[in-house]
């Protein structure tokens, strides 16, 4: 396991933080009460574990199928649902989502290889993950990829507790399925945009890993 780029300056503002509170814990509660005192030093820690590990990227083997369409993050499906896309393909396209909670690994990953054909920053509310306009009206960052034999939309949208989005996919560029394009801080969801034909092999509920799980297939 490593610890992701983009988790430095945070950690080390929350080791700077638990380390302030931990000496005010030691210098004002551990005279008053020794188990007060080590229940504060247990909390804390927990909480800067807590940080380290959502920044974890953690060692697994990846899938790759050419025919498969790989899930961008960890999560739970939450969406599985014909919709008409109004951001790019304006037509019918089939949605697959994944929501992420704090606990789950934040890292996204391309799920085909092929070239980024859009890449586009939208400002927007933090409505919860999970509520479906969340897709339309919140913070979000969207790229398309083609391969010839299919061409997909990928948005990283912000949750409640997200405040930052981080997308390095640039319009022209050739990527591999499973490399890392992008980063969402403390909790949110990936939506995948999907040609008609494709075949759902997830449902609504299921787990899913980043890299590893097929969500759908095309012909």
């Amino acid at each position: 396991m490593t610890i992701h780029r983009e988790g430095y300056p945070t950690i080390a503002l929350t080791t700077v933080f638990c380390a302030a509170l931990v000496l005010a814990t030691h210098l004002h509660l551990e005279p008053v009460s020794c188990v007060l005192a080590w229940i504060a030093y247990i909390i804390i820690t927990g909480f800067w574990l807590f940080i380290i590990s959502f920044f974890r990227i953690p060692n697994r083997v990846h899938t790759f199928d050419e025919n498969g369409i790989i899930s961008p993050a960890d999560g739970k499906v939450v969406v599985i649902e014909e919709t008409v896309d109004e951001e790019y393909f304006h037509e019918k396209r089939l949605q697959i989502s994944v929501f992420m909670s704090p606990a789950n690994v934040h890292v996204n990953r391309n799920p085909i290889s092929g070239t980024v054909l859009y890449s586009q920053y939208h400002k927007g509310k933090f409505l919860v993950a999970w509520d479906p306009k969340s897709s339309t009206d919140n913070e979000r960052h969207s790229i398309v990829l083609t391969n010839g034999k299919v061409t997909l939309l990928v948005k990283q949208i912000a949750g409640a507790l997200a405040r930052r989005i981080v997308n390095y996919a640039k319009v022209g560029t050739e990527v591999k399925q499973n490399d890392e394009f992008g980063f969402i801080k403390f909790g949110s969801r990936v939506d995948l945009l999907l040609p008609p034909n494709a075949k759902p092999v997830v449902k609504i509920g299921d787990v899913v890993k980043g890299g590893v799980t097929v969500l759908a297939t095309i012909d």
